[in-house]
């Protein structure tokens, strides 16, 4: 089964089409983009926003129980 819908891979072929003419722009900035790995980004961003096939974005995954163990050794401190 495909991880990305058709409507997702044309709106990333696009954003590279536009990227590779130049005239692909950042969001709120309005930069440039240049970046092969921005203008997917962007491409799937916008896919997603349409509802097409796009996974979720990658999530960090930092432990909360490290900063929760150092909070608690500093109380104990009296």
């Amino acid at each position: 089964m495909a991880a990305y819908g058709s409507k997702a891979s044309s709106k990333v072929e696009k954003t590279m089409h536009e990227r590779k003419h130049g005239t692909l722009k950042s969001g709120a900035s309005g930069h440039k983009v240049t970046s092969k790995k921005q203008a997917i980004a962007i491409g799937l961003s916008e896919a997603r926003k349409e509802g097409a096939k796009v996974p979720s974005k990658a999530s960090s995954h930092k432990s909360s129980s490290a900063s929760h163990k150092r909070s608690s050794s500093r109380s104990r401190k009296s």
